[in-house]
């Protein structure tokens, strides 16, 4: 009975031999290809240009760490529970990207591509983008949906990261109709919302690798890899500077004790 065959053009090992998308893993892979233009080629099966390498690991790095933030403390509380399990802390602080935490990178990018894909003609000019923009922020006002990449609850006056990684794109040549349609609703935001908030980092990164062609389906998956990177600094720092006892010393004795609030039944 023949065996079945499982073909993958990924890593694939024989007896001396390991390779890895269809080059010698130890000769050509390790010592000439960074991590980050590998993950790009791993996800596109094709080599990324300079260019693209720049742009991808510019994201990347946008993304690693942002602070305190729910994914940072549950990764260290966890160690704290379990420091025999590195991996579950890990899990855990990556469990938490949604759609407020590193989630906003898929949401973004999904969203811009959506209204790429109902346009007819794509703008020519700035004024062709803030034409679309106004139309798409009006009707997420009219359906009461926020428009994702818009806003960020400490960088209210800009995020730092947002007109480098535009920048870093435009001087690739990378900067494509995602980030045009992006820094569009930047501009016109405030004549129909009444408010100017931010576009944010996460938008920004969704944005741009939208336009290196990646897959919307992985957007977040790529927020998740760089902030795999950002949690083990955490953990890192926690060994050495721990606060994770202190964060949950804070809650446990500072409880006080209520009357019970039940949910549902005849006055829910």
């Amino acid at each position: 009975m023949d065996r079945p065959v499982y073909p993958t053009a990924l890593g694939a090992s024989s007896r001396h031999e390991i390779t890895l998308l269809g080059q010698s893993l130890a000769d050509d892979v390790m010592g000439h290809v960074g991590f980050g233009e590998l993950a790009f080629w791993l996800a596109t099966q094709r080599r990324p240009s300079t260019g693209e390498t720049r742009v991808f690991e510019a994201v990347l790095a946008a993304l690693a760490d942002h602070g305190f933030t729910p994914t940072a403390i549950v990764t260290r509380l966890t160690y704290l529970g379990a420091p025999d399990s590195v991996q579950g802390a890990l899990a855990a602080g990556l469990l938490g990207g949604g759609s407020r935490f590193l989630g906003v990178t898929e949401d973004c990018g999904r969203f811009l591509h959506g209204v790429l894909e109902g346009l007819e003609h794509r703008p020519a000019d700035d004024a062709g983008w803030d034409a679309v923009a106004r139309e798409v922020v009006a009707a997420q006002r009219a359906e009461k949906k926020f428009v994702p990449g818009l806003g960020h609850h400490v960088h209210k006056d800009g995020d730092p990261r947002t007109p480098r990684l535009f920048a870093i794109a435009a001087e690739e040549g990378l900067y494509g109709p995602h980030l045009s349609l992006f820094a569009a609703i930047g501009r016109v935001h405030p004549e129909i919302l009444g408010r100017t908030l931010p576009l944010n980092g996460a938008g920004v990164c969704g944005a741009a690798l939208a336009d290196l062609g990646l897959p919307l389906e992985l957007l977040r998956g790529f927020a998740l890899l760089a902030r795999t990177a950002g949690l083990i600094g955490q953990l890192a720092e926690e060994l050495r500077h721990p606060v994770a006892d202190e964060i949950f010393l804070s809650v446990d004795l500072n409880n006080r004790s209520v009357d019970p609030d039940p949910y549902g039944g005849a006055h829910g």
